[in-house]
């Protein structure tokens, strides 16, 4: 059976994760009637949909079986791969950052930074990112009784922590933001490079082309200087490695930068600003997690289960094999669908529930093997952090208006969150 239509492009709109409740609503008739099936949507290559638990897990863990790299390792119409690969010399990715390798060489690229993101190593920035907490809960408090918690609060507290690991200057952190989202945001006609709809694919791919060569001019000049001066920051570290004891291609220097620079704050920015929605919506669990800061930590896993930022990523099968009882041929292309995995019935008691003490939170948010993510611990550390600082000093907080997310089937997360609260 092929999945119906409707269905089938509800996973692949924009707009159906920027409404939140259309994907969920799809994502809810697969697990039921199609657990693991084919999408067959107009202008894309047909690709399996696995929208459970345990399948997502069973192809995560077998990384020699599905590949990352072969194929995209995102979603992208026919015509898009064509263009790409032109341009790539036969590559179907711009980008060739962890999130694009397969092994040998994602094991050799993973351990050069690896280091840096383990919790030994994290617990020396506590002191220094608790400052930097303090800090934007103070600017909150200034703000009096209203603010944008995702604008004012949610996107600039991860950018300033993972910049000051990488090793750039707070003067340029706005246009760090600003690229970020015209990367992860290109669907969305408020974010992306041009603030209009992306009308076809020539446009669609130029705005990100050009967003990815400002990164790579920016983090161009930051190798170099970091070359002649090395200093103990992460930018240091992807100037001055090497991988097969030889320095990283150009390419692949400039990835691990941009995927640092990126994914090392969007994904933490959009659970946190959804975090504070989910609170404002539930006031009951805004007092159980108030009356009990234990709870934080348990909170932290549930808002990333319940946000789960990154929608997708694709897999390629390497071998005819099956998953959950179903032939997949060779070239099979296959789209995690981690919000789907991160409600499944099987595995969450009341899954559309947002529970700050959910016990055994065993989520697929940040992914699953040898792929998952490598800021996960930092992640959490900075939720962890926040929510320390931030719920002693706050004694109440409802929706002021009505938030809106970023229009995009990749990343998406929380685009404005107005609130009203009051600050002890």
């Amino acid at each position: 059976m092929t999945i119906p239509t409707d269905i089938a492009n509800a996973v692949v709109n924009p707009k159906a994760y920027a409404d939140w409740e259309q994907s969920h609503q799809a994502f809810a008739w697969l697990r039921k009637n199609a657990p693991l099936d084919v999408a067959e949507v107009d202008g894309y290559d047909p690709f399996w949909v696995v929208t459970k638990h345990a399948d997502i897990k069973e192809i995560e863990r077998q990384n020699d079986l599905f590949h990352n790299e072969d194929r995209s390792a995102t979603l992208t119409t026919i015509e898009a791969d064509q263009k790409v690969r032109a341009m790539m010399g036969g590559s179907p990715n711009l980008l060739r950052s962890l999130v694009q390798m397969d092994n040998p060489d994602h094991l050799q690229y993973r351990r050069l930074t690896q280091g840096w993101f383990m919790p030994q190593n994290l617990r020396k920035l506590e002191d220094d990112i608790r400052e930097i907490a303090r800090g934007f809960i103070d600017g909150m408090a200034d703000k009096g009784t209203e603010c944008d918690f995702a604008k004012d609060v949610a996107f600039l507290y991860p950018l300033h922590v993972i910049m000051k690991v990488i090793g750039v200057p707070m003067e340029d952190e706005p246009r760090m933001l600003k690229l970020t989202q015209e990367l992860f945001g290109a669907q969305d006609p408020d974010v992306n490079r041009t603030g209009a709809a992306v009308e076809n694919t020539e446009m669609g791919i130029g705005n990100i082309m050009a967003t990815v060569t400002d990164f790579m001019t920016y983090f161009g000049a930051m190798t170099e200087d970091r070359r002649k001066c090395p200093r103990e920051d992460l930018a240091s570290v992807i100037a001055n490695g090497e991988v097969y004891d030889k320095p990283l291609g150009q390419l692949e220097a400039m990835s691990y930068y941009i995927i640092a620079a990126t994914a090392g704050h969007d994904t933490t920015s959009a659970t946190t600003a959804g975090a504070l929605w989910a609170l404002a919506e539930n006031q009951d669990e805004f007092r159980k997690l108030k009356a009990d800061p234990s709870l934080i930590s348990s909170m932290v896993d549930e808002s990333i289960r319940w946000e789960t930022p990154v929608k997708h990523f694709m897999r390629t099968a390497m071998d005819d094999t099956e998953v959950a009882g179903q032939p997949i041929k060779k070239n099979d292309w296959l789209f995690l669908a981690y919000p789907s995995g991160n409600r499944d019935e099987d595995v969450f008691d009341d899954p559309y529930t947002f529970k700050v003490d959910r016990p055994s939170n065993k989520h697929v948010a940040f992914g699953y093997g040898a792929h998952v993510c490598l800021g996960q611990h930092l992640a959490k550390m900075e939720m962890r952090i926040l929510w320390e600082e931030l719920l002693p000093r706050l004694k109440s907080v409802e929706l002021n208006g009505t938030p809106t997310r970023v229009q995009a089937n990749f990343v998406s997360g929380p685009k404005s969150v107005p609130i009203k609260f009051e600050m002890a």
